[in-house]
């Protein structure tokens, strides 16, 4: 599963792949949260957008990339001075759907599950749609509202027993009482 942050919510249009938190040093650097799965992705990725804090995407070259402690360090072209970072501080890097990295089998990426319907395995009846996501360190919980309030459902094997992207379903065995917490 393509982790986010404590609370994802996926625009369809857009596959945010870091958070920008701050400028990093004297050389225009950014400290950075990874949000994605994707093995090498950042030593890999030579280009992205930023949407800025004020809601205005720009296009970037990536210089460089590398861990820094638990974050991530970006190093933009022609971006070269603490005030000339200062401008990303608050704001997501992000690729279009399409240049999404690749998962191995049987993972998935947050938007390609939002939305999908669960399904009871068991009795076909329709529990509810995936609207977001939330993780805290455990499995990701699948956000779901059912009868007007929110339900959360861990997305993991023993109750995810089929995943159909293509038809946007997922069928479920769930646990008793799950619904009602």
């Amino acid at each position: 599963m393509n982790s986010g942050s404590s609370t994802a919510v996926v625009d369809p249009d857009r596959v945010i792949i870091a958070e920008i938190f701050r400028p990093r040093g004297n050389r225009g650097e950014v400290i950075a949260n990874s949000l994605t799965d994707v093995p090498g992705r950042f030593e890999t990725l030579k280009r992205a957008q930023v949407r800025l804090s004020d809601g205005s995407d720009v296009s970037v070259e990536i210089e460089a990339a590398w861990p820094h402690k638990d974050q991530l360090v970006l190093k933009f072209a022609g971006v070269d001075t603490i005030s000339d970072a200062d401008r990303f501080r608050n704001s997501e890097l992000w690729v279009a759907p399409s240049e999404r990295g690749k998962l191995p089998e049987g993972e998935y990426f947050q938007s390609d599950i939002l939305g999908c319907r669960l399904v009871n395995e068991a009795t076909g009846e329709e529990i509810g749609a995936v609207t977001g996501w939330q993780a805290y360190g455990g499995p990701p919980l699948m956000e779901l509202e059912i009868e007007g309030r929110e339900v959360l459902i861990p997305f993991v094997p023993e109750i995810c027993k089929q995943v159909d992207i293509a038809n946007k379903r997922i069928m479920v065995a769930l646990p008793e009482g799950i619904l009602d917490l």
